[in-house]
């Protein structure tokens, strides 16, 4: 025991950083560009792998809804893990565990790409997502808390922009491995990534690792005579922070719940959109999806340590923050997703379209980089976030009505400029919110939950377009995507306000 006790205590010890990096005066921005490799590799594999479906389909002589698991078995392992392991990231050291994400991401990327039947690349997505929630869910705490305050928007803003930047790499370089090499290379073009991160990180991450628990928020207990029990008259806002109980265990119950949860949500949506499933089938995975979420929301307000942390989420500011970084990428991902298939209606050819479909995460990149500095500067991050959001809902308004006009399909490039250049604005002013409102020791549980939030809005993102498509063709159901979205960024408007704390 002392000897296994001795190589944990060695595996899961963080180097420092060597005094000739730790010293200088922008060691941060080092740090920074660290975690953006991560932030690159993890929207890199989002957008590139709907290029191999059609190899897939071919090799592995299955059909289109089974060969979409390859990017649900990624997002659903990546949903259900980003809280726990944000918790667990907190207990051990968030610089252990992202450098373990690169390393698990590597080998399972490998593996991917030698699969020789489609149920091996499906369970090898499952562990990639598995490296994914280690790295996701301490990048947003990582660049948070290494950073000075003053650049904590401009360096949230860097790495929205790596993120935009594989966005925007993955439909090109995917179309150039799967013509030029092999549908593998997709996969395995992540693995010398994985080795340069592993590498960078080791020298210029700051260590990490707190020197005892931390603290969570939990909510106050409720008794007969008001909303919170405490010596104070009058109710409480914000969290209520304490050690937690000695001897808590790991939520395992709450983190059953919301795979399960997510899980039967995203399935009901695949069997509406032509999964060939029947159709009280559709009904009753909709019906497990409400009840493991509720179940979920009971389970949470009674563990002694929750993966979700309710107190934490009742936290001034942090639940419509939660909310706006969901529909932000929702509104990202919807149109990549749409896009190449209303093109094809309008008879715009394939290279055409996918240079127009480019716009969109280029625009996103270069607006989460320098887009916040040709606003006013005395703009806080509230006007930011509507401001972006206005311009995403105007921009998607746009690529609705453009072809009621009879434009030209290539003109639908306009619109998704300012679709992506709103959201550029937008994410990066509501993370420095969220993070600004989560206690410092609990970044990683936050910065887990604000990755839950995306990964939930791409999967959504990812399944709605080809849900309104089916029902009612690209011609009508795809319009009405995109008009929904423009009702859904203005709730985004909405959802962006001050906190107001008493």
């Amino acid at each position: 025991m002392n000897a296994a006790s001795t190589l944990t205590a060695r595996l899961l010890a963080e180097r420092p950083r060597p005094r000739g990096i730790a010293g200088r005066r922008y060691a941060h921005w080092l740090a920074v560009g660290t975690v953006c490799l991560g932030a690159f590799l993890g929207q890199l594999t989002a957008s590139v792998t709907a290029l191999v479906y059609p190899a897939l389909q071919h090799r592995f002589d299955a059909g289109f809804a089974a060969v979409e698991w390859v990017a649900l078995a990624y997002l659903l392992v990546l949903v259900a893990l980003l809280a726990p392991i944000g918790r667990l990231s907190d207990l051990v050291g968030r610089k252990t565990v992202y450098l373990g994400g690169f390393a698990v991401f590597g080998l399972a990327s490998l593996g991917a790409g030698f699969a020789g039947d489609l149920g091996t690349l499906v369970a090898c997505r499952a562990v990639q997502a598995v490296g994914g929630a280690m790295m996701q869910a301490n990048s947003v705490a990582l660049v948070a808390r290494g950073v000075p305050g003053h650049a904590m928007r401009r360096a949230l803003g860097v790495q929205a922009a790596a993120q935009g930047l594989g966005l925007a790499l993955g439909p090109s370089l995917g179309g150039l491995l799967v013509a030029h090499a092999s549908w593998r290379w997709v996969f395995w073009i992540n693995v010398p990534v994985a080795v340069v991160g592993i590498v960078a990180g080791w020298f210029l991450l700051p260590r990490t690792r707190p020197e005892a628990a931390p603290a969570l928020p939990r909510p106050r207990p409720r008794t007969a005579a008001g909303p919170a029990a405490g010596p104070a008259a009058g109710p409480v806002v914000g969290p209520a922070v304490g050690p937690e109980p000695d001897g808590g265990r790991f939520d395992l119950a709450g983190l059953l719940l919301l795979g399960g949860s997510t899980t039967a949500l995203l399935l009901a949506l695949s069997a509406a959109s032509g999964l060939p499933l029947p159709a009280w089938a559709v009904a009753a995975l909709l019906a497990a999806a409400v009840l493991c979420a509720l179940a979920l929301v009971r389970q949470e307000r009674r563990a002694t340590r929750p993966i979700l942390a309710p107190g934490l989420v009742n936290t001034p500011g942090v639940r419509p923050g939660l909310a706006v970084a969901l529909i932000g990428y929702l509104l990202l991902f919807c149109p990549l997703v749409l896009g190449p298939v209303l093109l094809a209606e309008a008879g715009l050819p394939t290279a055409r379209s996918g240079l127009v479909i480019t716009v969109l995460p280029a625009a996103f990149a270069v607006a989460a980089t320098v887009g916040g500095g040709l606003l006013p500067r005395g703009w806080s991050d509230v006007a930011r976030c509507r401001c972006g959001a206005a311009l995403a809902g105007a921009g998607l308004l746009g690529c609705a009505l453009l072809p009621a006009l009879g434009a030209p399909a290539v003109l639908l490039a306009g619109p998704l400029l300012v679709v992506g250049g709103g959201l550029g604005l937008l994410l990066p002013a509501n993370n420095a919110l969220v993070m600004r409102a989560i206690p410092a020791e609990c970044s990683a549980v936050g910065g887990g939950m604000v990755n839950m939030a995306r990964s939930l809005g791409t999967a959504l993102g990812t399944a709605l377009p080809v849900l309104g498509v089916h029902l009612a063709g690209p011609a009508v159901g795809g319009w009405a995507v995109l008009l929904a979205l423009a009702v859904v960024a203005g709730l985004a408007v909405v959802l962006s306000r001050p906190v107001r704390r008493r």
